[in-house]
């Protein structure tokens, strides 16, 4: 087989090649260049107005092309980052994320609105948004409650900023909501506990209920696993205690009645000691 020359006298086979591959290289860079780099001249030449842009985002949303009208408003928020219409395309793009679930997208978006805009008449709805977002990804008590937590944290953000905003009652309900997540989250991880005979794990989880989350539907319970829990490691003065604080607080609770038996078994009746932490966290507290 004949070898296949690498140079010539005249360089005309190897010139041939390496000409044929310079050429052909440069070609296809032009064209790859050509391809990648169309969309952003046509982006970065569009000089379409951006009170046009922001109203064709408008039409397309309210013809329920949420997908279309997100691209318009990011893309007026890129084009006219500074102007008046990309402050309101921008919380645009919050409550399209989120009316669409993208609740990332959504937090990123309302959060950037209120650092840009902190005192917009719409920062308040930003909050609002963000508080929302998280609360929409509350899991079930059995899970890790982080999203609770933030949504706890917008929410109580927004009622401090902005306490006679039309969203601050919907947002202290919310709060109320979050909070007797938490609370129930503890008390799931207190029974836990108290099932295999923890009992100093179990009252710290309790502890946390009564500590920070009296007005949930769990104080009741608490108080009684207080009981329960410093009766079974012989702390008698606390369980009678915390029986006396569910029996004023609750006279007519079941967990209250549950608890004056226990008591009973050994002689003891519910009463208070104002020294204990129990009397403590409930002096002031009206529920």
């Amino acid at each position: 087989m004949a070898a296949v020359p690498i140079s010539n006298a005249d360089g005309s086979v190897s010139g041939r090649l390496r000409r044929t591959t310079i050429a052909t290289l440069a070609v296809a860079a032009l064209v790859l260049g050509a391809c990648s780099s169309t969309d952003d001249e046509d982006f970065a030449t569009n000089d379409t107005p951006p009170e046009v842009l922001f109203n064709e985002g408008l039409a397309l949303r309210n013809d329920g092309k949420l997908s279309d009208a997100r691209l318009k408003f990011q893309e007026v928020d890129k084009l006219h980052p500074y102007s008046e219409y990309s402050r309101k395309s921008l919380i645009n793009l919050a409550y399209l994320n989120y009316s669409t679930g993208k609740y990332t997208e959504a937090i990123t978006a309302a959060k950037r609105f209120t650092t840009l805009y902190p005192g917009n008449e719409d920062s308040a709805y930003a909050l609002y948004i963000i508080g929302q977002s998280y609360h929409k990804q509350i899991p079930d008590v059995t899970r890790d409650q982080e999203m609770t937590q933030r949504a706890l944290a917008a929410y109580g953000e927004l009622i401090q900023r902005y306490p006679d905003s039309e969203y601050a009652e919907d947002a202290r309900t919310k709060i109320r909501v979050a909070q007797d997540q938490l609370a129930g989250k503890e008390m799931e991880v207190g029974r836990f506990y108290l099932k295999r005979n923890h009992q100093i794990a179990a009252i710290n989880r309790f502890k946390v209920v009564v500590t920070n989350y009296q007005t949930t539907r769990h104080i009741e319970e608490a108080l009684f696993r207080l009981v329960e829990t410093y009766y079974a490691l012989g702390v008698v003065n606390e369980a009678q205690t915390a029986a006396a604080v569910l029996g004023h607080n609750f006279p007519d609770s079941q967990w209250y009645k549950d608890a004056f038996s226990l008591l009973k078994t050994g002689g003891y009746s519910p009463n208070e000691d104002s020294g204990s932490w129990i009397s403590r966290a409930f002096k002031g507290i009206s529920l």
